[in-house]
């Protein structure tokens, strides 16, 4: 049974301008509940606008997700496909899918929400997600026998939603060590900076014996307005949008299945040969290689030049005394001339 928000939602997602009125005999339900939902929707990130003698109507039109045409999209997957579900809602579907019980070896859950209201990214940050104007999915799968290079996975779900982005018209988009989609922008003073497009959280549910389960998580920002920019800034954080890049953002559901299907055959892939098939192309979307950069994380700071990967997926350091040194985990940032 959808919420009334959800009624909404996909009532004004026709593109139609509808008075409070007539959304509520559409709907069976008072003007001041559809009032309500509207201040909610707007809240979450809809933006509506209200035109006088006219009604409510979306300032940029948005594709509600729609699991039936995913599920017809994904034809050449659908074998591996155990379930595909589309909600409302959730807190996270990391969350979702970790607590559920883990598909087969070689099958995949997928869960995705218009409304993530608890998203969460690398070392426990938040993930910012505004409704119709962002993806939140998670994949969930079983590797038996796990494995070796399975942190390699996060850099693979990179390649193949960088893949799929770029089949859907995207272009400039690099991947940021070791789990952020990025595009190059230009700051005020005329610098190259990384602007963030969306992230990729990889989270394990080993049992004692048996099957690895381990969910994917992806967020991407496909519009933002320029006050979204301008707060996330005020964080210290750049952000970007596929709209940056040339991706529609009104065909989500399309986007959808072009991303879930490259993400379905590349983790088979990784799953039958390893990581090595993935480190020539790694090597081409890598945003940082020859960038000085800072490396923080367990309590200490690298600095150094980015140089790479291994052949496990470990970023190659070449520090200032000329060492190469190995990172298998932590924050990265770019460090430009003058910073300290």
């Amino acid at each position: 049974m959808s919420t009334l928000l959800e009624q909404v939602y996909r009532t004004l997602a026709t593109g139609q301008t509808l008075s409070g009125e007539a959304l509520a005999q559409g709907l069976g339900v008072t003007r001041s509940a559809v009032w309500k939902a509207i201040e909610t929707l707007r809240q979450l990130g809809l933006s509506i606008e209200a035109q006088t003698q006219r009604g409510y109507r979306l300032t940029s039109p948005v594709q509600p997700l729609d699991a039936g045409m995913l599920r017809t999209a994904l034809h050449r997957v659908a074998d591996q496909l155990h379930s595909l579900e589309v909600r409302w809602s959730a807190p996270s579907t990391n969350a979702e899918l970790l607590a559920t019980a883990a598909p087969l070896v070689g099958q995949f859950n997928v869960l995705l929400v218009e409304n993530q209201s608890a998203g969460r990214g690398r070392r426990g940050r938040t993930w910012r997600s505004s409704l119709g104007d962002s993806l939140c999915l998670s994949v969930a799968t079983s590797f038996d026998p796990t494995p070796r290079d399975l942190p390699a996975l996060t850099l693979v779900i990179g390649l193949a939603v960088r893949a799929a982005l770029q089949r859907c018209g995207a272009s400039g988009v690099g991947l940021k060590w070791p789990n952020d989609l990025v595009l190059a922008q230009q700051d005020e003073t005329g610098q190259s900076v990384l602007a963030k497009l969306g992230g990729i959280l990889v989270e394990l549910r080993a049992e004692a014996a048996g099957p690895a389960h381990v969910v994917i998580g992806l967020g991407l920002n496909l519009r933002l307005d320029a006050a979204t920019r301008s707060e996330i800034a005020s964080t210290g954080n750049l952000a970007g949008a596929l709209a940056d890049c040339g991706v529609d953002p009104q065909q989500r559901n399309t986007l959808v299945a072009c991303i879930l299907e490259s993400m379905l055959q590349e983790i088979t892939r990784f799953s039958a040969q390893g990581f090595a098939p993935f480190r020539a192309a790694w090597g081409e979307a890598d945003a940082l290689r020859g960038e000085p950069v800072r490396v923080s994380g367990a309590g200490a700071e690298r600095t150094g030049i980015a140089m790479g990967i291994d052949a496990q997926g470990a970023l190659q350091l070449r520090t200032p005394e000329g060492e190469l040194i190995s990172i298998t985990a932590g924050e990265v940032s770019v460090r430009r001339s003058g910073s300290s």
